[in-house]
This record gives C-alpha cells, structure tokens and sequence, in this order.
C-alpha cells in the first residue's frame, strides 16, 4: 500500500519548493533537503543515509525543472550557450565526484556542512548588495575549474549551483538576465551528472525500498508533479508582491531549517 500521508506531504513540500524557485528565483535544494530529512527521518531512515538520500532526491528533481526553465530563458534569447559548453565538461566531471564524496561522507558531517551552507545563503539573502563587474570570464582551462568547483558543490548540498554561477557570471561582466538564463542551462548536466553519480554510489548498499542508489523514487515523483505547476504562480506572485520582503521572511525559514540541519548533525538526532 503507497504511503498516502507521505506522499501528501512530498507533493506541499513539491508545491511550496516550486513556488518558491518561481517567486524568488532560488533552486529547491535549501528547501528540499532539510524537509525530505525530517519526513524520511520520521519513516525510520537511518541517520548515515537520510541526508544522502535527501540531497540526492533534490538534485535530480533539477533535472526536470531546468528544462523548463531553460525553455523560457532560450525564447527570450537570454541563455549564454558559449559560456554553457565551457563550463559544462567541468561541471560533469565535479558533479560525479561531489556525488561519489558525499557518499562517503558520515551522514552527520553531511548534515553540519549543509546546514553552514544554507546558513551562508540566508544571510547572502539578507545582505546581497549589487555585484562588481570588474572581472573577465577566464580562458578554457579556468572555466573548466570553475566548473568543476560548481558541479561539486551543487552535488554536495543538492543544488542547482546557481549560488556560484550567477555571482560568477555578473563579477566576469555578464548581465544579470543573461546569468540566471545561463546558470538555469548548467543546472541540467549538473543534476544530471550528480543523480547519476548518487545512483553509482548507493547501488550495492542496502537502501530502504523505493530508492535507485541514493535517489528516493516516491519523493522525486510527487515533487516534480507539484513543483512544475506552481513554479509559474510564483513568478507571477513575483510581480505583484514585494520581493525585499518575501526575501526577509524566505531567510528566517532558511535560518530555522539550517538550525535543524545543524542540530541533526551536531547531535544526531
């Protein structure tokens, strides 16, 4: 019998994340994987894995919402496709890695380090001041690290990695528009590269039903089914509502859900 309570939750939580990608123009990932730890936690997923499993669920849901996204972005001709293909060889390769390091990773360690993440990007929500364009984009092989470094992170928090593309992107002189359209674009070989490496590293370990590696199957469903609808009320909420404010009241929830992260590491609950 499907978990029905479970699946209600998994398909708000889908609802809330898509909404909230469209409304403030973040990535699901700081919102995902805090909340899928608390509901696996509460079916009895062990510790060690439950944030592997969360981090890995909430990269690939990015698999389907970057399409769409970037469909958007592309007929509006905003999407970068030269910058794309540089950084993408280095995003593939950082994204397996992150995958394969994260699996090997103590779960409370996990924990602790997505928690400090999510709590740097809070208070970047917070504090964010308009960025310098004072740099250049740099040759092959430092758009190929660059890339790399991004791949791995996103693997690591399940994230999409436009916390890093888009200040790298606006710092090197690229405008703004063109630079989220840009980092939606690496958001696919990201998830891409990341659920197949979290599918690689939990394959022959003894998961709970339902997951493919790392990636739980019910949550990934449910999620992407809710997130696709409500992504486009939230961006028209957007235009109606003041943003400045949403991001303060966005942050105190990234705050509180860092807390728990923190606290489920720290003391491992």
């Amino acid at each position: 019998m499907p978990d029905l309570p479970l699946i209600g939750w998994l398909l708000l939580l889908g609802g809330f994340t898509g909404l909230a990608a469209g409304l403030l123009g973040i990535g699901g990932g700081m919102l995902m994987v805090p909340f899928l730890t608390m509901l696996l936690t509460a079916r009895d997923f062990p510790l060690d894995i439950v944030v592997k499993v969360a981090i890995a669920t909430s990269l690939t849901t990015i698999l389907f919402t970057s399409l769409s996204s970037v469909r958007a972005h592309a007929r509006r001709g905003a999407v970068r496709w030269d910058i794309a293909k540089t950084l993408a060889p280095g995003i593939v390769v950082g994204s397996l890695l992150g995958a394969q390091l994260a699996a090997l990773m103590p779960g409370r360690v996990l924990a602790v380090a997505f928690g400090v993440f999510v709590s740097v990007m809070a208070t970047r929500m917070l504090v964010a001041r308009a960025s310098q364009a004072d740099r250049t984009l740099p040759g092959s092989r430092g758009m190929a690290g660059m890339g790399a470094l991004i791949g791995a992170l996103s693997a690591l928090v399940g994230a999409g990695g436009g916390f890093i593309t888009v200040p790298f992107l606006t710092r090197a002189n690229v405008r703004i528009h063109e630079a989220v359209a840009t980092s939606a674009a690496c958001g696919f070989p990201i998830a891409l590269a990341g659920a197949l490496g979290y599918v690689v590293a939990g394959w022959n370990r003894p998961l709970p039903a339902g997951t493919v590696g790392f990636v739980y199957i019910p949550a990934l469903l449910a999620i992407v089914a809710a997130s696709v609808l409500t992504a486009p009320l939230g961006v028209k909420v957007a235009h109606a509502l003041s943003v400045s404010r949403l991001r303060q009241v966005f942050a105190g929830l990234l705050y509180a859900l860092a807390a728990y992260m923190l606290w489920k590491g720290l003391a491992g609950g």
